[in-house]
């Protein structure tokens, strides 16, 4: 008896009839049906009707080491024969993960000896939440329980990731944000800078930290928390003023820096971590995404020694982890994934080599009558669609080009994210130039095959 594999309308109707996809409308998805994604290598995505698609966002920003790598594969297989799982509770350890935690450590800038494992970046932000109270309850200064963050910055999806985060659809959805965390303006220039100079707009931008800080009392305040670039919001890279003043007024204040290398760390800005590009003195660095590219779950947070010799010499019992965290399967392919980007040079790469590359073709966008501005570090990029370049004036309704532009993008066979009118790319490190040229010819034609669309509209 011979069985037939399902074909994409049989997947799509067992989608829609059991699946519940995240931050999806359910009901529009019904009617459109999912794209089956069956199989991957290096940069590219096969779906179940054969069609190959270069996938600029390195899947959700993590798939940094390109798909089917053997050395991950094999590291799984490895690791599931000999110990598929044991938890980290009750005074035991595993291998892999003091491996894995040993590898952090001697890539993590100077002063980070520690890390605390979890499953996935919206954990890893749940436990700064918890580290942060803690480290203060300890100091003596048990009223340091806010959290400062920035608007439109993603944290993560739990109530706490989200709380930390400010995305305003995800606080509209659970009477969110949670007590204790308060927001301030984002570094947005072109969309929110007017008729100031970059320069001058950081300085006002970061400086708003500064007014929350005195409105709260600066005893109140733990931590300000922040991504070196704001991925999910749009790829905002702020100006090159903001994050010395920023540094500034932390220090000043005495609060702790927590600097999200979620989407920034192992090597997407052409350093292992975004706050080594921006120069930073974080205390709190979560981590998760390209620690594994992706393969298997795995998150924490590289914990510096500010927080961690006080954690260890007066804080007792942490009550706070996971059933999984440092579980060894992922840790195995963790640590080998590090291996690769060591081995290959993939930071340095982004760094002096294809970085450069990629930024200077993606600049080419910027003559595109449909583009108002292109921005990027490393191998991470975004432009943004809009009516008149001169004005920098939107299109009207908000996304919905972004979303033509996406759905346009994946027929010509690339992934490109759509945030509001703003089209973003953070493709896997090992891109080859002939990747990225491959990448611009398609980003191209998507453009000027938006452009007929939004004729229709102008």
């Amino acid at each position: 008896m011979t069985h037939t594999a399902p074909d994409t309308g049989s997947w799509q109707d067992l989608d829609r009839r059991h699946f519940l996809h995240p931050f999806t409308d359910h009901r529009d998805l019904a009617g459109r049906g999912t794209r089956v994604i069956e199989r991957a290598e290096g940069p590219y995505i096969f779906d179940t009707d054969g069609k190959r698609i270069l996938d600029a966002m390195a899947g959700l920003w993590c798939v940094n080491v390109g798909y089917g790598r053997r050395e991950l594969i094999d590291a799984a297989a490895e690791q599931l024969a000999r110990l598929p799982y044991y938890n980290s509770f009750f005074q035991c350890t595993h291998p892999r993960a003091i491996e894995l935690a040993h590898k952090l450590a001697r890539v993590a800038p100077p002063g980070f000896e520690r890390v605390f494992f979890t499953n996935s970046g919206s954990e890893a932000n749940d436990t700064v939440l918890r580290m942060v109270r803690r480290y203060w309850d300890l100091r003596g200064q048990p009223y340091r329980k806010t959290i400062i963050s920035r608007v439109n910055a993603f944290h993560g999806s739990t109530v706490a990731g989200a709380s930390l985060g400010g995305m305003a659809p995800m606080h509209a959805q659970g009477d969110l944000p949670i007590p204790g965390i308060v927001h301030i303006a984002q570094p947005y220039w072109y969309a929110e800078g007017g008729d100031l100079s970059p320069e001058a707009f950081g300085i006002e931008r970061a400086r708003a930290l500064e007014r929350k800080i005195l409105e709260l009392g600066p005893h109140n305040v733990g931590a300000f928390i922040a991504e070196p670039i704001q991925g999910a919001g749009g790829v905002i890279v702020p100006p090159d003023s903001y994050w010395p003043e920023i540094s500034r007024i932390c220090k000043e204040y005495g609060c702790l820096l927590v600097v999200d290398e979620v989407i920034c760390g192992f090597g997407r800005l052409g350093s292992w971590f975004g706050s080594q590009h921006y120069g930073l003195e974080p205390d709190l660095m979560p981590i998760a995404k390209g620690l594994s590219s992706g393969y298997l779950p795995i998150g924490g947070v590289l914990v510096g020694d500010r927080v961690a010799d006080v954690l260890v010499a007066e804080g007792g019992e942490f009550h706070h982890g996971f059933t999984y965290s440092g579980h060894p399967v992922s840790c195995a392919v963790a640590a080998a994934n590090l291996d690769i980007i060591e081995r290959e040079g993939l930071v340095e790469r982004v760094a002096s080599d294809t970085g450069p590359y990629l930024q200077a073709r993606w600049r080419e966008l910027a003559e595109h009558p449909l583009v108002g501005e292109t921005r990027g570090v490393g191998f991470v990029a975004a432009l943004e669609l809009v009516r008149d370049k001169a004005r920098r004036t939107p299109f009207d309704p908000p996304g919905r080009l972004g979303v033509i532009a996406r759905d346009i993008a994946v027929c010509e066979g690339l992934v490109m994210r759509a945030v509001r009118d703003t089209m973003i790319i953070a493709p896997p490190l090992m891109l080859e130039r002939g990747h990225i040229d491959e990448l611009m010819d398609k980003a191209h034609r998507v453009l000027d095959l938006t452009a007929r669309e939004a004729a229709a509209f102008t």
